[in-house]
């Protein structure tokens, strides 16, 4: 026979929550951690390098560029072929919008290089601008 006393585990288990939620209540964690904290992302944060971005750097998005929109109602969509003509909300030689997931981050002029299309950016939003309308 064995001299050890016998522990039930569901008491064993019960003392490490007790011990576990008594440090989160002196703000601490079982580790003996602090909590996280986050620092505000502010412009003068982003351009000077002191954000650490790199988590986010491989992820990828999908970027878009917007001539312009408009609404037809079905009818109208059904009739379409080759050669028509549909109105946009947009009058010429406005800015086109740039869309990152859908978020609209920057506005620019359409160029041509090299027989492509490209897009010359007039107007971007802010980085602490474009992070909160990202989320």
């Amino acid at each position: 026979m064995s001299d050890e006393k016998s522990v039930d585990p569901n008491e064993a288990l019960a003392d490490e929550w007790a011990a576990a939620l008594e440090d989160q209540a002196d703000g601490e964690q079982s580790t003996g951690t602090e909590a996280a904290s986050f620092d505000e992302l502010t412009d003068e944060a982003v351009s000077t390098g002191s954000v650490n971005m790199d988590a986010i750097l491989d992820v990828p998005v999908t970027i878009s560029m917007e001539i312009g929109r408009t609404k037809i109602n079905i009818r109208n969509l059904l009739q379409l072929n080759q050669g028509s003509v549909v109105e946009l909300d947009r009058l010429a030689g406005e800015p086109m919008d740039v869309l990152v997931n859908g978020t609209l981050i920057a506005q620019g002029e359409v160029v041509v290089v090299n027989e492509k299309f490209g897009l010359r950016l007039t107007d971007i939003i802010s980085p602490s601008e474009r992070v909160k309308r990202l989320s």
